[in-house]
């Protein structure tokens, strides 16, 4: 053994498994990062309308398609000031048919903090109206411009970051169950069990996972409100991901069932239940904390495939996927860039979670050496 390792032995001497695993996760720069972005994200999720200046649904149809408001923080005489946006004028270009947005600099709006907008429920509860920013006056704000209807994209995206951050939780809370129940019992009891379940995993495994998501978003019915379809895409995406967990369930339990102490607590006369809540189910919590990290990225990429697709979330509910399909083409691209910013939070997102699952999966390796 290395001095290293050695000095590594002496300190975490009698140091229980989830405090080395914390020990070692604080020591990951990037799975720290990664946490707090994804802290930032649920936290904005949490008060999205609070963050929000408009609510997602109204519509400036004098705004469409109006590019990100240039917020100044230095006056028409160059001395700093007070953040301030000027109001905007609209004309039609004749040439290339569509609307061209400019300053107009005969009219200047402070932007305000916790100043009083729309009304909504905070925690849907307590009824407010305060909202983080704001201008005063006839002014807009529109940091990351409108869409084809004049919809402020930063509001909605503050409230797509409901959906798109929810669904990967929810879709892993229908999905660990039945993999832990499944891949447990496949471990556990082995033999003609055992066989039986292995053949459904690779059956299922075996089907392509796209297209049957498509199969089965389209076979959703049309008449369901969002908030059905949000539930029917999330049990989609479940009932599909769980067989390759359901797997490495499987050999976990396998090797952990022939180990000295199981065997030992089965001698003294031990019950499978109390061997499975005992002995198992502890030794499978840290690969099922990784697991469920590093299988939300997946779920957010589904959901916004289907959305971006046009079979998953649908209006008025909105989704970082739903909002990144009104950029569907090159020109659009080309013309409007900003309709790609909720890529950018998704993203974000996924990595996030990537960077947060290596940094579990690293912490809770028995042989890592920190």
């Amino acid at each position: 053994m290395t001095e290293k390792n050695e000095r590594v032995g002496i300190g975490e001497k009698g140091v229980s498994q989830w405090r080395l695993a914390w020990r070692r996760f604080r020591r990951h720069k990037v799975g720290r990062a990664g946490a707090v972005i994804i802290g930032v994200l649920f936290f904005i999720m949490i008060f999205a309308e609070f963050f929000s200046p408009y609510p997602h649904t109204q519509q400036f149809r004098d705004a469409t398609y109006a590019p990100p408001t240039k917020i100044h923080i230095f006056d028409e005489n160059g001395r700093l000031t007070h953040p301030f946006v000027y109001g905007i004028k609209r004309t039609l270009n004749t040439e290339l048919w569509r609307w061209e947005y400019e300053e107009d600099r005969s009219q200047k709006y402070p932007i305000r903090f916790f100043v009083r907008g729309f009304e909504y429920k905070l925690f849907g509860l307590i009824p407010t109206n305060i909202h983080f920013f704001g201008v005063e006056g006839n002014g807009r704000i529109f940091l990351f411009g409108t869409d084809e209807m004049g919809r402020d994209l930063f509001s909605r995206i503050m409230m797509g970051s409901r959906v798109s951050l929810i669904i990967g939780p929810f879709v892993q809370a229908i999905s660990l169950p039945i993999a832990l129940l499944l891949g447990g019992v496949s471990g556990f009891y082995g033999g003609g069990v055992d066989m039986l379940l292995q053949r459904v995993f690779e059956i299922i495994m075996s089907i392509p996972t796209l297209p049957l998501w498509l199969a089965l978003g389209l076979a959703l019915p049309r008449g369901w409100s969002p908030t059905m379809r949000f539930f029917g895409l999330a049990g989609i995406m479940a009932l599909i991901g769980w067989a390759g967990r359901a797997r490495v369930v499987r050999g976990v339990v396998l090797a952990i069932r022939s180990m000295d102490f199981t065997e030992a607590a089965r001698a003294a006369g031990a019950n499978d239940l109390r061997i499975i809540v005992r002995h198992i189910v502890p030794n499978l919590a840290s690969y099922l904390i990784v697991s469920v990290t590093l299988g939300i990225p997946g779920a957010i990429i589904g959901e916004s495939g289907l959305s971006f697709l046009g079979i998953g979330i649908s209006e008025p509910m909105v989704s970082w996927g739903l909002l990144l399909s009104k950029a569907n083409n090159a020109a659009t691209i080309q013309s409007y860039p900003w309709l790609l910013i909720p890529g950018v939070f998704i993203t974000v997102a996924v990595l996030a979670f990537n960077f947060l699952g290596d940094a579990l999966r690293d912490a809770f390796d028995p042989f890592r050496v920190v």
